[in-house]
């Protein structure tokens, strides 16, 4: 798993971490301290995370792609350079207009995570892979 969370270890590379393939469209790396939680998050054009909730605040810094971010009743298109805020238990949907790179932050960490062999949940609706997170 591309999870980083020894203790005590102050730096890490990126590259020193594995990547994690997730589903045929979404990869992650992590790194997690003790209440906040970085993923390097790739998102191939297509990939839909459906509508959820979480306790975790999120941020979402779109390094490269663009995103179609749903935060309540409320659509956005996310750029490269921008960085979109969902607030602790507000519904969100995530779209992949363009294979994406982005970072986020989740605050607290999102334990369910760094769970070994926990399989993120997905399922197909309309003919279209849904991803959940």
């Amino acid at each position: 798993m591309g999870t980083f969370t020894a203790p005590g270890r102050s730096v890490i590379g990126w590259d020193e971490l594995d990547l994690e393939k997730v589903t045929e469209l979404i990869s992650r790396k992590l790194i997690a301290g003790d209440r906040q939680m970085l993923v390097q998050v790739y998102l191939k054009r297509g990939a839909l995370v459906p509508l959820h909730t979480h306790e975790s605040e999120q941020m979402t810094y779109v390094l490269d792609g663009m995103l179609k971010v749903r935060v309540d009743d409320e659509e956005v298109i996310v750029r490269d350079g921008e960085v979109v805020r969902i607030p602790s238990g507000v519904p969100h949907q995530t779209e992949a207009l363009a294979d994406t790179f982005e970072l986020d932050l989740f605050s607290p960490v999102r334990s369910e995570w760094l769970e070994e062999g926990r399989p993120y949940k997905r399922q197909e609706v309309g003919g279209r892979r849904q991803e959940e997170r």
